[in-house]
């Protein structure tokens, strides 16, 4: 009966390393590229006193304290409303985090073991309505039209 044999030479164990150290690698790297963003990007009004509509840019979030997620950091309009209170608009600056500058965030966007929570908070003390009496009123609205009519 014929006896088979076959030798490894130290070449073919070198190879077979590199081999399966490769595999390992991409394994680890296509692994790493299906995990989801690690960043949770969350910002909050509070208002004094609380309860204050909150409308961001065009979007109304709700009443404060309120909160919305983000994704782009920069300077957002937030418009506050309030029965007996004045009407109120702010430019609240997002700012990035040490970890969201490039290219830092392609790791901690994508590559962070954990997740990351960017929380952001900003608080406005509304000013109560200032009521203009009648009289004066009126007198502002007379000399508006007297400034319109000499316009013409």
């Amino acid at each position: 009966m014929p006896v088979f044999s076959h030798s490894i030479s130290a070449h073919d164990t070198t190879a077979s390393r590199r081999s399966a150290g490769s595999r390992r690698f991409v394994l680890v790297f296509a692994l790493l590229l299906t995990l989801p963003g690690c960043v949770h990007r969350r910002a909050t009004i509070r208002t004094e006193p609380p309860g204050a509509q909150v409308l961001v840019g065009d979007r109304e979030i709700g009443y404060s304290p309120a909160s919305f997620d983000f994704t782009w950091y920069g300077t957002e309009e937030v418009t506050l409303r309030k029965d007996g209170y004045e009407i109120e608009t702010h430019y609240v600056k997002l700012r990035r985090p040490w970890y969201q500058v490039p290219p830092l965030d392609l790791i901690t966007d994508h590559f962070s073991p954990g997740r990351i929570k960017d929380q952001q908070d900003f608080f406005f003390k509304l000013r109560p309505r200032q009521l203009v009496p009648a009289n004066q009123l009126l007198e502002r609205g007379n000399a508006l039209r007297s400034e319109a009519q000499l316009g013409q």
